[in-house]
């Protein structure tokens, strides 16, 4: 079965950016796009439907859904998309169109918290239990930004794609996040950047210079073997491996500059209730401009 690419809709400046980029998306790999309104109050068939009260916001989430569908058709007239109002809370339809999407595609405000379909609290709950990968798109994003500028250094989308940026921990399962990193960066035939942050551990005191060389090159084998069986397997991917010393989330913040993509995993939860996201998550997300996906692992 064919996956679709999912998009929360609300008509948020936030959103509409996200459908934008996902639509995209779905060309890149090929696929239908689907864009999903949820409004609770949608009334059942034929229930208060003339309630001034019903028909207003009714009208409303039509016209938002309408409109995106509208300007996406004419934008790329190739694409096959749905659209559809589902009567629900917009955290439970999220879940559930995650089940059956390749990407769920939402809008965020980047400050910590999601704008677009969800805000707030609630929408990093619902990010946190999503068992699919998550793509998470800033306002004003648009086609130019996934691209180097042009040779006068204007915005263009006819130039190559910037980096795919993947941030690995070694000690982690990653094998999802790094076939999804390797994927878009083939699709996009952009470099892949991978970037590990490691650190002397606080319980050996403070090293010195042979004791943090041996620890770094250490950690460059470790990142050589975990590459290894990719790079065969997406052998037109070039891979360029950077490695920081620090705390991950201050070394992927810096060392995102320039990237067009970023990839990083998350831990699944399995507890109901909860929203965080881990420290290195949330710092991409306060302070990335440039997409971001997170990939749930066990």
């Amino acid at each position: 079965m064919t996956r679709p690419v999912v998009v929360g809709l609300d008509g948020s400046k936030e959103s509409l950016a996200a459908a934008d980029w996902a639509a995209r998306e779905a060309l890149r790999r090929g696929l239908p796009l689907r864009l999903v309104h949820a409004w609770e109050g949608l009334p059942d068939d034929g229930t208060d439907a003339d309630l001034p009260e019903i028909r207003a916001p009714q009208y409303l989430a039509r016209r938002v859904l309408r409109g995106a569908l509208d300007v996406l058709n004419e934008r790329y007239p190739g694409l096959y998309i749905a659209a559809e109002q589902v009567r629900r809370q917009p955290g439970p339809a999220l879940l559930a169109e995650a089940e059956n999407a390749e990407l769920l595609v939402i809008g965020s405000q980047g400050t910590g918290s999601v704008g677009g379909f969800m805000s707030g609290s609630v929408a990093m709950a619902t990010v946190a239990h999503v068992d699919r990968p998550v793509v998470l798109v800033r306002a004003g994003e648009t086609a130019t930004d996934e691209h180097l500028p042009d040779g006068s250094g204007k915005a263009s989308a006819d130039t190559p794609y910037r980096d795919v940026m993947v941030a690995v921990d070694i000690g982690a399962p990653c094998d999802d996040v790094l076939d999804l990193a390797f994927r878009a960066a083939e699709l996009r035939r952009a470099p892949l950047r991978v970037t590990y942050a490691w650190h002397v551990p606080l319980t050996r005191g403070v090293p010195g210079v042979a004791e943090r060389t041996r620890i770094r090159e250490e950690a460059e084998r470790s990142l050589q073997g975990l590459l290894a069986p990719w790079r065969a397997k997406y052998p037109g991917v070039f891979v360029r491996e950077n490695l920081h010393e620090g705390r991950a989330a201050h070394v992927l913040v810096r060392a995102a500059g320039g990237a067009g993509l970023l990839v990083l995993g998350r831990r699944r939860r399995r507890t109901a209730v909860g929203s965080h996201t881990g420290p290195v998550a949330h710092a991409l997300l306060h302070h990335v401009a440039r997409p971001v996906v997170l990939v749930p692992h066990d």
